[in-house]
């Protein structure tokens, strides 16, 4: 983390809007429940789509920092509390960004998605892996032609008559 400044120093700086754009784009989209920014018309729409640009977060420099920001929220999450929280990590960002006060956050709810948030896509599971420990009892031999005797029990397996009293 970067050290808090001790003392002025004599000087100008120089923050570009766009840099600002980008702070209040990371904590926006890093908030709960928060699936994705939206335009604010439809015109703004159809430039997104053409990549000229977005116009889903507006800050203005003078004579405070103000910003808006057009966002979706998931479905099924409490929307008055993720504009809060979005509206609490944007002013938290600017003002360590700045190191000055920030005026006015406004957060416009455009939509819902309509996928929920907290359930991420089903991924199917793969099928159980057959186990190689099973080893089939050998084969019993063979009895020689014309026998009428009785094979041998099969010392691998356990017997099932029932035992005489």
């Amino acid at each position: 983390m970067p050290e808090e400044p001790t003392r002025a120093v004599p000087g100008r700086a120089v923050v570009a809007r766009r840099a600002l754009s980008e702070i209040v784009r990371d904590a926006a989209l890093g908030s709960y429940g928060v699936t994705g920014l939206a335009e604010p018309t439809v015109l703004a729409r159809c430039r997104a789509r053409l990549g000229l640009g977005s116009r889903a977060i507006r800050v203005t420099l003078h004579p405070t920092v103000s910003t808006e920001v057009w966002l979706t929220v998931a479905y099924g999450v409490p929307v008055a509390e993720v504009a809060r929280q979005v509206d609490s990590a944007v002013r938290y960002r600017l003002e360590r960004a700045l190191a000055r006060e920030v005026g006015p956050v406004s957060i416009h709810v455009q939509g819902l998605s309509s996928r929920r948030f907290a359930s991420p896509p089903a991924v199917p599971t793969p099928p159980p892996a057959v186990s190689a420990t099973s080893v089939d009892p050998p084969a019993a031999p063979a009895a020689p032609a014309g026998a009428d005797s009785v094979p041998a029990p099969d010392p691998a397996r356990p017997s099932s008559t029932v035992g005489a009293a």
